[in-house]
């Protein structure tokens, strides 16, 4: 597997193009409430796309549909805005967002509780948040992939959580996808060695339990088999000397 270092010209678009991803996030994450429904979010997302001369990423990325994922309740990943996807009060909702700026992509993603949840729902969004967090702490030079694996997989854990391990983070700068793939499990010590300049997504998607997957008819929507609610956060990093950038905060988050 061939990891691309990026050099400090090629940081610095990755660096603006998470920036322009997290404003949009944020911007539109603002205005997600019980009642809207999904395909709403997504003329919200090619709106303030197009706003900040970006465009999304996900968009007709191997025949997807949308510019943005739209994952609610059971829904693990990949979800289909729709205008027959209304959200109600005790939903969970993960909105994901790709952009594209001066040719390189940040991508990030938020999972949001709509009005009063459940205990279950609330324990799987808190995980999710903190596992990918203590993901990104894992990231500095001489490090493995595997570190970070492990350290999410031991969060969730702690909080009674199961990770999916059908799905993982990845590369990232001129092309959305690339090596490496990031799995959210794993051993200490094993997996490429982190370099300066390596640039990957870490975006662990959590469930209640170990749980089946299933994948929709579209192809695309992929829930768990029982059910249960699932919950992901994803930010765009860079491995620093220091350790992790994170090139996807919104200002002021």
């Amino acid at each position: 597997m061939s990891i691309t270092v990026h050099d400090a010209t090629e940081v610095e678009a990755i660096v603006r193009a998470g920036a322009v991803a997290a404003a949009t996030l944020q911007a539109v994450c603002t205005r997600v409430r019980a009642g809207i429904c999904t395909a709403d979010i997504d003329a919200w997302v090619r709106e303030d796309t197009a706003a900040r001369g970006a465009t999304p990423s996900q968009l007709g990325y191997q025949g997807f549909p949308a510019a943005v994922c739209t994952s609610v309740g059971s829904v693990v990943c990949h979800g289909i805005p729709s205008k027959a996807t209304v959200l109600r009060d005790g939903d969970l909702i993960n909105v994901d967002v790709t952009s594209c700026f001066e040719g390189f992509h940040g991508d990030t993603s938020r999972t949001l509780l709509i009005g009063t949840v459940d205990a279950d729902t609330r324990r799987v969004t808190e995980a999710a948040r903190a596992a990918m967090w203590a993901g990104i702490e894992a990231v500095r030079p001489g490090a493995r992939l595997g570190d970070v694996g492990a350290e999410i997989e031991a969060c969730a854990t702690a909080f009674g959580c199961s990770v999916v391990r059908e799905f993982g983070g990845h590369g990232i700068g001129a092309r959305m996808h690339m090596p490496p793939h990031v799995e959210h499990t794993g051993r200490p010590g094993r997996g490429p060695r982190l370099r300066p300049g390596m640039a990957f997504t870490i975006e662990p998607m959590l469930t209640l339990h170990p749980v089946g997957l299933e994948l929709d008819e579209d192809g695309w929507t992929c829930r768990t088999a029982d059910g249960s609610p699932s919950a992901q956060f994803e930010h765009t990093i860079v491995v620093t000397e220091a350790g992790a950038l994170v090139t996807t905060l919104a200002e002021g988050a």
